[in-house]
């Protein structure tokens, strides 16, 4: 369009120049010759080319309003959109000089909040704040304060680490980037470091936005691990876009994972993943809640309170399979509100066509719940900063001390033989229940015997601490079978 308006100045220019050569040469030949002055033709050039003259004048003066009169060509149509459309690519390529046509990184916008997740009022509470930093950057800003740059989710399979993610996109309204840590690892070196060097230039392109990498061991493994040039190329990408955002950018990497204990140290410190949420088994308020969710405009003619107490082990996964089961099965009887005959077929087909879930008869939730009743009894004792005990926790997330002391090492034992040994106290024989616990405990004997050389044999460590817990137990049987029955009750214990 520039290019057009040159070419018409140019144009009219030239033809008043060519005008006004041409009257001043009738002028020199009328002065010169007299006789030219008998020809009526003179007379009519000389008028011609002032009336061409004045056109030329008009034109110049009103060239918009008489472009917008006279229609364009066919050709003239197509040429100037296809300059226009030429500009735009280019203007494309500029703003977008890494864009990949073969790409399949694409933000999605989440339709699910809080409100459609039941049973992580504790979570929710740690999420809110990132929520309200992305709805409202300035209120932290005047501060200095930065936003995490990632929050990694810890739990086991089927809680629901992947709908929270979704719910805090939906909740702050921003685009949602899903990935899973498969689907960078790629048989090419160098093609999952491109992907994820893609991923995080979208997320700043669309910020505020919300990176989630479901599945993050895939890719952020210990680079001790098993060698793998394209998996460690990956993570090393990772760590370096990570590295390469602010916290006011408005770009969050939020992570989960089954296995922390597998990732690499240089993912979990400082400045990438700032802040980690452990999600559990749902308890049996959190199974009510979730059970209540999803049966919602339902018609319901059974005991809820009974099939929450009876769902022990159920991950939120089980509970919406359970549900959708029983509709099935009273959508084939055609009925029209849910029975306890449908839930009870339910039951049957998820309790057994899922090997992996924990469904507890009562024995085993009384063994369960002795066990953990036993290790919230000596966390509390040792002013532990755990703040809860659940009936299916596994492990300690113990806080990490630089320099420990042979006492602290000592507790650390005493919580992970608290279980089995409160267990063989109360019921007179021994249990075997999490094999994990008694496993650190043993490698931390080994550490003080092998590594610190505080002690001569790790043997001699597990037996005087298992006989200290025995005493403790002894001693305090009345609130050890106290807290048995809150867990028993509950199905956890906050201190």
């Amino acid at each position: 369009m520039v290019d057009k308006k040159i070419n018409s100045e140019k144009n009219l220019k030239l033809m008043m120049l060519s005008a006004s050569v041409l009257i001043g040469l009738f002028i020199y030949t009328m002065i010169k010759s007299d006789s030219v002055m008998e020809n009526g033709s003179y007379l009519l050039g000389i008028g011609f080319l002032l009336a061409l003259m004045t056109a030329s004048f008009y034109v110049k003066k009103y060239k918009e309003k008489i472009r917008e009169i006279i229609p364009k060509n066919k050709f003239q149509s197509e040429l100037d959109s296809n300059i226009e459309k030429s500009n735009k690519t280019k203007q494309k390529v500029i703003d977008e000089p890494t864009r990949d046509e073969n790409s399949t990184i694409e933000a999605i916008t989440s339709n699910i909040t809080f409100k459609d997740v039941a049973g992580i009022s504790s979570i929710k509470e740690e999420l809110e704040e990132i929520v309200d930093f992305l709805n409202n950057p300035k209120k932290y800003q005047k501060y200095n304060v930065v936003l995490p740059k990632g929050v990694l989710l810890v739990g086991p399979p089927g809680v629901g680490k992947t709908l929270i993610a979704r719910a805090v996109a939906g909740e702050a309204d921003v685009p949602f980037f899903y990935q899973s840590g498969a689907s960078f690892v790629h048989i090419y070196v160098g093609m999952g470091a491109k992907r994820v060097r893609e991923l995080f230039l979208k997320a700043r392109a669309t910020a505020p936005s919300i990176i989630f990498i479901d599945e993050i061991d895939a890719i952020g493994k210990s680079r001790g691990m098993g060698s793998n040039d394209e998996r460690e190329a990956t993570l090393n990408e990772l760590l370096t876009q990570m590295d390469g955002f602010e916290g006011q950018s408005g770009v969050i990497v939020i992570g989960a994972t089954n296995k922390i204990e597998v990732l690499d140290e240089a993912l979990l410190r400082a400045g990438r993943f700032d802040r980690r949420v452990f999600l559990t088994l749902p308890s049996l308020q959190d199974r009510l809640k979730i059970l209540k969710l999803y049966i919602t405009n339902k018609n319901v003619n059974f005991d809820i309170d009974k099939l929450a107490l009876d769902t022990s082990g159920f991950n939120s996964a089980a509970l919406a399979t359970l549900v959708n089961e029983a509709l099935l099965n009273m959508i084939k009887r055609d009925g029209t509100s849910l029975l306890e005959e449908d839930i009870s077929g339910a039951k049957q087909k998820v309790q057994y066509g899922k090997k992996q879930l924990n469904i507890l008869c009562a024995d085993q939730k009384e063994i369960l719940s002795i066990y953990q009743a036993s290790k919230a009894f000596i966390i509390k004792q040792s002013l532990s900063f755990v703040e809860r005990v659940s009936l299916f926790d596994e492990g300690i997330q113990d806080d990490e001390c630089i320099y420990p002391s042979k006492s602290q090492l000592e507790q650390k034992i005493k919580n992970n033989l608290a279980g089995s040994v409160g267990l063989e106290v109360i019921k007179k024989e021994p249990y075997a229940v999490f094999e994990s616990e008694i496993q650190t405990a043993q490698n931390i004997a080994k550490d003080m015997v092998y590594k610190y050389k505080m002690e001569k044999s790790e043997n001699d460590i597990i037996v005087r601490l298992k006989d200290e817990l025995k005493t403790e137990f002894l001693e305090n049987i009345d609130e050890l079978n106290n807290l048995t029955d809150i867990i028993l009750k509950d199905e956890v214990i906050v201190f």
